[in-house]
């Protein structure tokens, strides 16, 4: 739980703070669990919204790129191919993720490690499907690049 806090939020003392208020939170709230899901679904979930109510907190929002004009916005937001991708370790992808803009980390890390859909993702950053898709690929192509660099 503490690796979720830690891509989220990109600072050790901060994820460690939003972990502890995640578990006080936790144990607070044991009585509410319904059992609809697992135990760890339900808590890591708590985690994840602590973690980005941590951001909030220090006022360090997610860059919200609505307002941004793409160029290419078609392309931005298809799906790219990942076959052709050389064979990372998960070390070096999160290596690269710490080198992300707050708001691709963010996107990169709900979407990928945690499996949240677009349309979660949209609606815990109060950004559109089609700009968390858009940050998702930007997301990729800059850890690309990182990687490629720390290669050459």
């Amino acid at each position: 739980m503490f690796n979720v806090c830690y891509r989220i939020l990109n600072q050790q003392e901060a994820a460690e703070d939003a972990l502890q208020e995640a578990f006080v939170k936790m144990f607070g709230q044991l009585h509410s669990f319904r059992e609809e899901s697992t135990f760890g679904a339900w808590f890591k979930r708590i985690v994840v919204n602590h973690a980005l109510n941590h951001l909030n907190k220090e006022k360090r929002k997610v860059e919200n790129l609505e307002h941004l004009k793409y160029e290419k916005a078609h392309s931005d937001i298809e799906e790219e191919d990942d076959s052709n991708l050389p064979n990372y370790t998960v070390s070096q992808i999160q290596n690269a993720m710490e080198h992300l803009p707050e708001g691709y980390r963010i996107v990169f890390s709900l979407y990928l490690f945690e499996e949240y859909s677009h349309r979660d993702i949209a609606q815990e950053l109060s950004i559109t499907e089609s700009t968390s898709k858009s940050q998702l690929n930007r997301a990729k192509r800059k850890i690309r690049q990182i990687l490629s660099e720390k290669v050459n």
